[in-house]
């Protein structure tokens, strides 16, 4: 599964994944920071990349918009509020459990919760 970090997600996360051999772009590489919401979720569709944040309410939105509109995309994970932005491995490894019971990647239109 390739992923795409939005940039609430602390970039500690990204060196942290990588160095498990996961295919990770942050907002701030692909050169999309301040982007909104809906453009970053269509950077990562685009990308074939599920989209990993800590913005929980606006992406649900964003999802549910996505099936309204048949606007697919590679999936969405959602970092709960129950993990603190510095939890890096707290973090890391519920993402690692969510690419490890997907090993194909999310479905179309997936979202999972950490």
């Amino acid at each position: 599964m390739k992923l795409y970090l939005d940039e609430d997600v602390a970039a500690a996360v990204a060196e942290s994944l990588r160095r498990r051999r996961i295919d990770v772009v942050t907002t701030h590489e692909a050169g999309n920071a301040h982007a909104s919401d809906a453009a970053q979720l269509e950077f990562a569709a685009a990308a074939g990349r599920c989209l990993v944040t800590r913005n929980v309410r606006d992406f649900v939105a964003l999802a549910l918009q996505a099936v309204q509109e048949q606007q697919p995309h590679a999936g969405i994970i959602l970092i709960s509020s129950a993990y603190r932005g510095n939890e890096i491995r707290r973090i890391t490894e519920g993402i690692l459990r969510i690419i490890e019971a997907n090993p194909a990647g999310l479905e179309e239109y997936g979202v999972r919760y950490l």
